[in-house]
């Protein structure tokens, strides 16, 4: 297969589709707390998507049942929302589809429910730094292989495992478009980057060993030791020959009260909110 070079105003309208998402997940972040459902934040999610003149991205999508992706503790990826209420000290990855003028935003955040243990906090955040540590790496010149080292040795030094199975992917007017993105891999190897490009790029990081398991309902995957994971992810383009983040944590950061400068250096003009 070959990679999909997109236009500027296609980007673009890639950009608004992959801010649908970001604003959901905003709204999301104030949503998430003790005894909350993953089926309650599922349709407050479905609801707010078609609001704004898009659809939900996973609804129906190889078959998945719902409209969020929402995986918690040991689930890596692909946990289907239920009415088991959130605990304090949980953690819940939420990963959001849209499509909107016929181009997919996806992205995912991995919260924090109430109090989480220190462990777990250094967990998310390591796994963060890891997605900005790897889209430095989107850039002319480059190959998947760099982006996935970069990531790898990132996570892989602080003692965490890096899962082999599931990897990112492009994206555009399918979810899954080429070049696969592993967060793992050999600089100088891989795909070759080019101008327009656009993918997801998203580091899915255990606590423990890289080891996972798929469950029989044939979507959820877990750690094989039951250790917590954790997966952040941004859609990203190569534009001019760098890398340009199309989503943002923004939304979430401003729910959560949370300053940060972390997605600055990957854009070309400052997000107005």
């Amino acid at each position: 297969m070959a990679i999909i070079q997109k236009t500027r105003e296609e980007i673009e309208l890639m950009r608004e589709s992959a801010l649908v998402v970001s604003r959901t997940l905003g709204i999301l972040a104030g949503e998430v707390k003790p005894g909350v459902t993953t089926l309650y934040l599922d349709k407050i999610a479905e609801d707010y998507i078609r609001s704004q003149d898009a659809i939900p991205g996973f609804l129906g999508l190889y078959d998945f049942p719902n409209t969020l992706c929402m995986s918690p503790n040991d689930q890596v990826v692909h946990g289907i929302p239920n009415n088991k209420p959130l605990v304090e000290g949980d953690i819940i990855s939420i990963d959001c589809g849209a499509i909107k003028n016929g181009f997919y935003g996806d992205h995912a955040y991995t919260f924090e429910v109430g109090e989480v243990a220190p462990e777990v906090k250094k967990l998310l955040e390591v796994t963060k730094q890891s997605l900005y540590v790897g889209i430095e790496q989107l850039k002319i010149g480059n190959r998947t292989g760099d982006v996935g080292y970069a990531i790898q040795k990132f996570t892989e030094d602080h003692g965490y495992g890096v899962v082999r199975e599931l990897v990112g992917h492009g994206l555009g007017t399918t979810m899954h478009e080429d070049p696969e993105m592993p967060n793992y891999g050999k600089r100088g190897r891989g795909k070759k980057f080019i101008e327009g490009m656009v993918v997801a790029i998203e580091p899915m990081t255990n606590m423990g060993t890289r080891n996972i398991t798929q469950h029989n309902d044939g979507w959820t995957i877990t750690t094989r030791d039951n250790k917590p994971s954790a997966h952040f992810e941004h859609d990203v383009a190569i534009l001019d020959g760098k890398p340009e983040l199309l989503s943002t944590f923004a939304y979430i950061y401003k729910a959560l009260g949370i300053e940060s400068d972390e997605e600055t250096p990957f854009r070309q003009q400052a997000l107005v909110l």
